[in-house]
């Protein structure tokens, strides 16, 4: 009986020069405090300091990922990729996710080593370089904060910065137990928890992506309930072949087939109707603005997988 779609195809990137804007001036700050830990790191010998400095080096590689996959996003379909750019920052998240992972493995190797072999960690210099790290960390952490908290991308920069803050502050409490105590594995311990803190959250971005990456129905949205609501349009008798998933985490996508009454088949004008009625429902019960949906007489489901 033919396909529709339902009102609300806009793709429209809200807020996303916002979001660059601020993924660049967090970048620029993250790049600032990579060129303080490396100096710190030469000077003091820190593990916790190198963790930090590899964290950060990651993070910048992030963010600079995170602005660029944010333009490409906003570029408009074409004829070979019917839905745009959009995923790119779906894979950016991902890639973010795997080498904050790998980081977090490395300083756990070399903390371990260096229970074993402790090394004498000036307190005092690392103390004013945590204390300068926190700071722009910080900045860095307001700034993204006020951007599209729905963003998967935005939300996987600031994971990055988010660790980089417990890193100083792990950096901190190192240096201060180092200047009271002078106890040697202050530093090697302060690495290790920043990696245990870190760890957790890499994870949790990446079985998102996976989900979203396997086409999986997205968060909130119940397949059953979105069944039921197109059952109640007036002039549905059946639904088959539903299928809802994301194109990146703020656009939920669905289709499915539907089977028309007898009494809708005999009306005139219906499938506009029918099809009206169901883009409302999806759009209103579950924020669903980009659906299709094929209209069906029930005759024909029946011959839809005869043809070879």
């Amino acid at each position: 009986m033919g396909t529709g779609h339902g009102h609300g195809h806009g793709h429209g990137a809200g807020g996303a020069g916002g979001d660059r804007r601020r993924l660049v001036v967090a970048l620029l700050v993250t790049l600032a405090c990579a060129v303080l830990g490396a100096v710190g790191a030469l000077l003091t010998g820190s593990l916790a300091l190198l963790a930090d400095l590899g964290h950060l080096l990651t993070d910048a590689g992030a963010l600079a990922a995170a602005a660029v996959a944010s333009v490409l996003a906003t570029k408009p379909a074409c004829h070979h990729r019917t839905f745009g750019l959009g995923r790119v920052e779906v894979l950016v998240a991902g890639l973010n996710a795997v080498a904050l992972v790998a980081v977090v493995v490395w300083v756990a190797v070399e903390g371990v080593t260096r229970l074993f072999a402790p090394a004498e960690i000036p307190g005092l210099p690392l103390l004013v370089i945590g204390a300068a790290g926190l700071v722009g960390n910080v900045v860095s952490l307001v700034v993204l904060a006020g951007g599209n908290r729905g963003n998967m991308n935005l939300r996987g920069a600031m994971l990055h910065v988010l660790g980089d803050a417990l890193g100083s502050v792990g950096v901190m409490v190192a240096a201060v137990v180092l200047v009271t105590t002078g106890w040697p594995y202050a530093d090697t311990l302060a690495s290790l928890l920043i990696a245990l803190l870190i760890l957790p959250r890499a994870i949790g971005l990446l079985r998102e992506v996976w989900h979203v990456l396997l086409e999986g129905t997205p968060p909130g949205i119940d397949v059953a309930e979105v069944r039921s609501t197109l059952l109640a349009v007036p002039g549905v008798a059946d639904v088959h072949d539903l299928h809802v998933w994301a194109i990146n985490d703020r656009t939920p996508s669905m289709s499915a087939h539907l089977v028309v009454t007898e009494e809708a088949e005999d009306a005139t004008g219906c499938g506009a109707t029918v099809l009206d009625r169901a883009g409302t429902a999806l759009r209103d019960g579950f924020g669903l603005g980009h659906s299709t949906l094929q209209l069906e007489r029930r005759a024909h489901v029946g011959h839809e997988h005869t043809c070879h």
